[in-house]
């Protein structure tokens, strides 16, 4: 099958979305389809405000209908609701073609915290753009509920998967300082509610694993937390192996496919009970959801890495490739 894949996000951006699609792409090809990603940097891209990597391609699409025509897909899937994906979608709207959509993050949301832009109009927006979709993608059953007492219509699921052969368990002495180890690994900004594991008191290091535009911030109000900003491949799978516990302090994260990774590490994982964190966690022997987070992390101390790399090991991007795969819609409706 040949598969246009059309997406806001992507390189330099280092987020679980991306690293979805990065997974997906290779994954698909692996099973032999032909994957087309168009992505903001085939276009001319102005830098978000308080966002440098994250490229915003407006008006692309006179150079994106080309792109699309040239490649001939079979199938078409718009993964994100900025501007390369609003091209893509009215282009297929003009044409009568099917395409699919997925929704990654809580954007309302996210614009609420970080620019105080209302809430209800970010949610029109949203809701009409996934409306004219043959189907929507979500990741988990929590977020299928909450949107169908919205009123979308035609939602599917597409889980995620881990790559368990580079997160996987490794020394502990890595990381040298006072233990225990808590941890948090992510964007460095106000939706992740990172300084709701920041006021804990707890033992030991707390360690914060990435960038972002609160960084210099958090670094200046909590000196005594390590902050290494951002890691990639082997370098970041040895940090999260490292850690004691994994925080996951976000309250609007849909999915949080970092925990996925810090359990595929041996790393139980601390988190509220909302949507993501009750949808990945779903067993009490590889991590505790609980109002009281500090409660939550301690008690993670006493649970068992080999239950953790175990409960990972039951993803993969195959089984997530397939699904996807399985949800999409041929081009032309018939």
């Amino acid at each position: 099958m040949r598969i246009a894949l059309i997406s806001d996000a992507w390189h330099p951006q280092i987020n679980g979305v991306v690293t979805t699609l990065v997974e997906t792409c290779e994954a698909l090809r692996s099973l032999g389809h032909t994957v087309k990603l168009i992505d903001p940097g085939l276009f001319r891209t102005t830098s978000c405000p308080g966002y440098p990597d994250v490229r915003l391609a407006f008006l692309c699409g006179p150079w994106l209908r080309p792109i699309i025509q040239d490649f001939v897909p079979d199938a078409i899937h718009i993964a994100t609701e900025g501007p390369v994906g609003y091209a893509a979608r009215r282009y297929c709207l003009y044409k009568g073609y099917s395409y699919t959509t997925s929704l990654h993050s809580r954007y309302p949301e996210y614009l609420k915290l970080r620019v105080g832009f209302p809430l209800w109009l970010s949610h029109v927006y949203m809701y009409w753009f996934h409306s004219q979709s043959r189907r929507i993608m979500l990741a988990t059953d929590s977020m299928h509920r909450e949107l169908s007492a919205k009123g979308y219509q035609r939602i599917v699921r597409w889980s995620r998967g881990v790559d368990t052969e580079l997160f996987r368990p490794r020394a502990k002495s890595f990381i040298q300082d006072r233990r225990p180890i808590f941890m948090y690994t992510g964007r460095v900004a106000v939706e992740k509610n990172i300084e709701s594991f920041l006021d804990l008191k707890l033992p030991g290091t707390k360690y914060i694993i990435g960038d972002g535009p609160q960084r210099e911030a958090l670094m200046g109000a909590y000196p005594d937390v390590r902050f290494v900003g951002y890691q990639q491949g082997e370098q970041l799978a040895r940090y999260m192996a490292a850690a004691d516990v994994f925080l996951f302090p976000s309250k609007t994260d849909t999915f949080g496919l970092v925990m996925l990774e810090a359990l595929a590490c041996g790393v139980p994982v601390a988190a509220y009970p909302v949507v993501g964190p009750v949808d990945v966690i779903t067993d009490t022997r590889v991590g505790t959801l609980d109002w009281d987070l500090r409660a939550a992390a301690l008690n993670c101390l006493r649970l068992d890495s080999n239950d953790c790399r175990q409960y990972a090991l039951g993803y993969s991007w195959q089984k997530s490739a397939s699904q996807f795969i399985g949800n999409l819609v041929p081009k032309i409706a018939g």
